[in-house]
């Protein structure tokens, strides 16, 4: 008997699904931040990518690879160890999409002015395709400027670093076209206290730079396990050592790494995690003995970069499937955006949003600066700054997004569970908040040339700006009593944020969203959620500029 329809059956007033948006050209702040911090030569390039990565398509394989984790497999079926993680085939592609754009390789194909830049933009919009995946991109991408301080390695891998392809075989580094890195640096017993770890190294034959070295210990994180190379720390006798571990050898053998677990994570599921031993691993030393954090750190500071720029993507991300829902929305007879209370809990978001974005592609034009000393300045005080304030803002930026949809946000087909379990993360890695305000102290303390050349550009803007004038005023004043209470870390780190962001939207954004920032940011009084202080701000200019262009 044929279904008879009934009025219950029928679907209205649902928002359509937020799929095939153009990810870079729905975004006036994306492009604009492309303009002016020299990146516009790439504009073609990134609008193709823009529609691949919001195509409906790409959304699907970022749910699929979501939806079925990786999983270990530590022996075949006759016994041997293997110590294989395998992924869904979702994961392959959406490395395969990312790497055939080159976000973990163009810096190193070009010194064009802006390639930061440009690839930024790239890796921007392939965290809101599927976020998990970026983590063994940015690694390798970051794994070349460690490289550098042992020549014979960055000569020997850096050619298959600059492949724009993906290669996921359990075939020996040696013999693959393309490879990926991952990184071990932290142990159970010391975690961001690196100096406490235990895994020890000892040479084979010879001991320094590009020689063979014996690695025997654990890791509490092994990120991206099923890489083909690792950068790994270890006590050499002189001291805490960086060093190049391959994960097979030669002859296709285990290079004694057992993967022990992958680590069962709140978000990042696509991307495995895992602890890990090492049995007489064989690794080559990478710069001098007792060196191993000046070595990994150049590595790491391009990692935070690439978390800052993450999270400012899942920002943006999260409040356009917001404002997306709430224009088709209609709710007491008025579409959902034109609800007073909504418009301003929307717009208000789109306030922090916009700020990351700017802050994240300010501090990417820094790294283009090569070594000119305001913009090495700038990326020295402002990478830690960047990344604690961007990565901090997100989850609630995202928590109070996936409210704006109700009920349909917090159930998983909607996708705002994936990136509200994703949120927190790049507040964590690569350096906890703490760490970020330590190293901001460690600047102070031991570079305060460094601090004054990085502040000229703030410095600037603020002379022409009341309010931005007295909130540079704060920072001054916590910049002096820090040195004596470092306990204010948080508050200067915070406050330098905030101050260099309406900065930045002072000189580039409109005055709508400008004068919203700093009325509530740096003016304001006392918030704790978004919408509790924008009465006076005009929230549909706001909204206008940042409402996705479909």
């Amino acid at each position: 008997m044929p279904h008879r329809a009934r009025p219950e059956d029928e679907i209205f007033n649902q928002s359509p699904p937020f799929a095939d948006v153009n990810l870079f050209t729905s975004d006036a702040a994306l492009g604009e931040a492309m303009k002016r911090e020299g990146a516009a030569w790439a504009l073609p390039d990134l609008e193709k990518f823009g529609a691949l990565t919001g195509s409906a398509s790409a959304l699907e394989l970022g749910r699929l690879a979501n939806d079925n984790p990786p999983k270990l497999k530590n022996f075949d079926p006759r016994g041997r160890r293997i110590d294989c993680v395998e992924f869904h085939a979702a994961y392959h592609q959406v490395m395969a999409i990312s790497t055939a754009q080159g976000l973990h390789c163009s810096t190193w194909e070009t010194t064009r002015a802006g390639a930061h830049v440009a690839r930024c933009a790239g890796s921007f919009m392939a965290a809101q395709m599927e976020p998990g995946h970026c983590c063994p991109i940015t690694m390798t991408h970051a794994v070349a400027a460690s490289l550098k301080h042992e020549p014979s390695l960055l000569e020997a891998w850096l050619p298959k670093i600059v492949v724009r392809a993906y290669d996921p075989s359990p075939e020996p580094a040696q013999t693959k076209r393309a490879v990926t890195f991952g990184m071990g640096m932290t142990e159970r017993q010391g975690g961001t206290d690196v100096r406490a770890n235990t895994t020890r190294a000892e040479p084979l034959s010879g001991a320094g730079p590009g020689k063979a070295y014996r690695i025997t210990g654990h890791k509490w994180f092994l990120s991206a396990p099923m890489s083909d190379l690792f950068l790994v720390l270890a006590q050499a006798k002189g001291g805490l050592s960086c060093f190049l571990l391959p994960r097979l050898r030669p002859d296709g053998s285990l290079n004694g790494l057992r993967l022990l677990r992958l680590k069962d994570k709140l978000g990042n599921r696509s991307n495995a995690s895992s602890e890990a031993e090492f049995d007489d691993a064989e690794g080559v030393l990478v710069g001098d003995e007792g060196r191993g954090i000046a070595t990994i750190i150049d590595m790491v500071t391009l990692t935070r970069l690439d978390c800052a720029v993450s999270s400012a993507g899942l920002m943006r991300h999260a409040l356009a499937r917001a404002i997306h829902h709430a224009s088709y929305r209609s709710v007491f007879q008025k579409k959902l955006i034109d609800q007073p209370l909504m418009g301003q809990v929307l717009a208000d978001m789109a306030l922090d949003a916009e700020a990351a974005t700017a802050l994240a592609f300010r501090l990417a034009r820094a790294f283009d600066g090569g070594e000119d000393p305001a913009q090495a300045a700038y990326r020295r005080l402002m990478t830690p700054v960047t990344k604690y304030w961007v990565c901090k803002t997100a989850p609630a930026l995202i928590g109070e997004a996936m409210e704006c949809l109700g009920g349909n946000g917090y159930v998983e087909e909607g996708g705002f569970p994936l990136l509200y379990r994703e949120a927190p993360v790049n507040a964590i890695w690569e350096g906890s908040g703490n760490v970020m305000c330590l190293d901001v102290l460690r600047v102070l303390e031991k570079e305060p040339d460094t601090v004054d050349l990085a502040l000229t550009e703030l410095k600037d803007t603020a002379s022409r700006d009341k309010a931005l004038d007295l909130a540079f005023d704060r920072v001054k004043t916590l910049l002096r009593n820090c040195r004596v209470e470092p306990k204010l870390a948080r508050a200067l780190v915070e406050q330098l944020a905030v101050t260099q962001a309406a900065a930045l939207l002072r000189r580039h954004a409109p005055s709508a969203l400008s004068d919203a920032f700093v009325a509530t940011r740096l003016a304001g009084g006392w918030r704790n959620t978004y919408g509790a202080g924008l009465a006076q701000g005009d929230a549909r200019a706001i909204l206008a500029r940042a409402a996705p262009r479909i």
